[in-house]
């Protein structure tokens, strides 16, 4: 089993309580949904990937194990990446499937 699927799965654990999940392939990796927006996803690359606030990105791309996502060499504010090693306990992943999950709460469904 891949680190994506070993990480997929504690995601889905942590998500289940919560109502309006979805799972697509996106961003390289398998993406949970609320309502249609992304709050974070499994990357194949190793870690996860995490939809937060932007005006909260610069102080989160501070911590360990945390920088900004970057696509075909560009980078978006309120998208960062945490590495594996800040995903090992339950705990750390869970804080950040949280923050994700009530960043995507605050927008409109699609």
């Amino acid at each position: 089993m891949s680190f994506e699927e070993k990480l997929a799965d504690r995601v889905r654990e942590l998500l289940a309580p919560e109502e309006g999940i979805a799972e697509r392939k996106m961003f390289g990796g398998l993406a949970f949904l609320l309502k249609g927006n992304m709050a974070v996803a499994a990357s194949r690359r190793g870690g996860l990937l995490v939809r937060v606030d932007p005006a909260e990105t610069d102080a989160l791309i501070s911590l360990p194990n945390v920088a900004l996502m970057e696509m075909r060499g560009r980078t978006m504010a309120g998208w960062i990446t945490v590495a594996p090693p800040g995903l090992k306990s339950k705990r750390e992943l869970s804080g950040w499937v949280g923050r994700g999950v009530a960043y995507a709460k605050t927008l409109a469904a699609k």
